[in-house]
């Protein structure tokens, strides 16, 4: 399949109804010639309208966290796949989950388009217990503790939201162990050492 097959199907899947009813499309950033994979959770509330991913604070994080601008980012050797490509709607303490079938019934269609991929970024706890299955640790701040175990295939990461300073207070040695690596990792595979 095509990426514009797999777009076409996700616009026609009835499960995707009420947004293909509003315009909205699938937001997604896909490119054969990517080498940096990104996943996250799922478009927020800003994004859904922008349509463009990561368009938001914890985009701008994200790409700190990276080591990287907006050129690179939104370039064709970076490719962003969420865990749900529309935007889930709000709950009780923030955004609804990611729905579970979309990464089930279409990552592995999309990943086989992207042969070039040399390392995935796995964002939240979502996509870490999907991905990393049995490797996943008992939480997702032992599974980051423990990124090494995982590379070069994959890079485990908090998500980058602004609910989650707290975290990141709680665990200093992620701002001074792990984002330097991550920086040295991405600029290696995009070339921009």
């Amino acid at each position: 399949m095509t990426i514009e097959e797999i777009i076409q199907a996700l616009k026609t899947d009835p499960r995707n109804e009420s947004y293909s009813q509003r315009g909205i499309p699938p937001v997604l950033q896909i490119n054969p010639e990517a080498k940096l994979l990104i996943i996250g959770q799922a478009p927020g509330s800003h994004v859904e309208k922008s349509l463009i991913p990561f368009d938001d604070k914890s985009g701008v994080t994200l790409m700190e966290w990276l080591g990287i601008g907006p050129e690179s980012f939104y370039s064709q050797e970076v490719a962003i796949m969420p865990m749900d490509f529309y935007y889930p709607g709000k709950g009780k303490s923030g955004d609804l989950p990611p729905r579970k079938f979309i990464a089930h019934d279409y990552h592995q269609s999309i990943l086989a388009l992207m042969p070039k991929i040399q390392m995935t970024l796995l964002i939240g706890a979502y996509a870490n217990k999907f991905y990393l299955g049995k490797a996943f640790k008992k939480n997702l701040t032992q599974t980051i503790a423990s990124y090494q175990e995982y590379l070069p295939d994959y890079f485990p990461l908090v998500h980058p939201s602004p609910l989650n300073f707290r975290w990141q207070a709680k665990n200093p040695w992620f701002k001074k162990d792990v984002l330097p690596d991550l920086k040295i990792k991405v600029a290696q595979i995009l070339g921009e050492n």
